[in-house]
């Protein structure tokens, strides 16, 4: 699928420098150990700025998710239907990630297991999310 390309920015970039090594990692706050994703500069729970990327199993299960019909981009002509998910880590309630479905859309129900897959289109790797077997 083609797609617009990321803007990465001083908090994201080292996930995405992870993701194009094919390693999924969210940020540890250095203050009180608290999980986090999306990147943010200072930890919610203790304000600490202090804070590592560490790897995660990639699994997941489907909070919610979209089926995109609108075409944004010529680009995606082709590509309508598809459906973008909301998964929540197995890590963490509060951590969540958006990414496409790999695999068919009837399969699609609340609370299905996935693991992240790597895609890439044009030099950029983008995290997507496959049903478990």
């Amino acid at each position: 699928m083609s797609f617009a390309v990321p803007e990465p920015d001083r908090d994201s970039a080292p996930w995405w420098e992870a993701v194009r090594r094919h390693e999924l990692t969210v940020q540890r706050c250095g203050g009180c150990g608290t999980l986090r994703f999306p990147a943010r500069s200072v930890c919610n729970r203790c304000r600490s700025r202090a804070s590592e990327w560490v790897p995660v199993s990639g699994r997941a299960r489907v909070y919610s998710w979209i089926v995109n019909h609108q075409v944004f981009m010529r680009s995606m002509a082709g590509e309508v239907p598809f459906p973008v998910l909301l998964v929540r880590l197995d890590e963490g309630d509060d951590l969540l990630m958006y990414g496409d479905l790999i695999g068919d859309a009837a399969e699609l129900r609340d609370g299905l297991e996935v693991e992240a897959v790597f895609t890439g289109d044009g030099g950029t790797t983008l995290v997507g999310w496959r049903p478990v077997r």
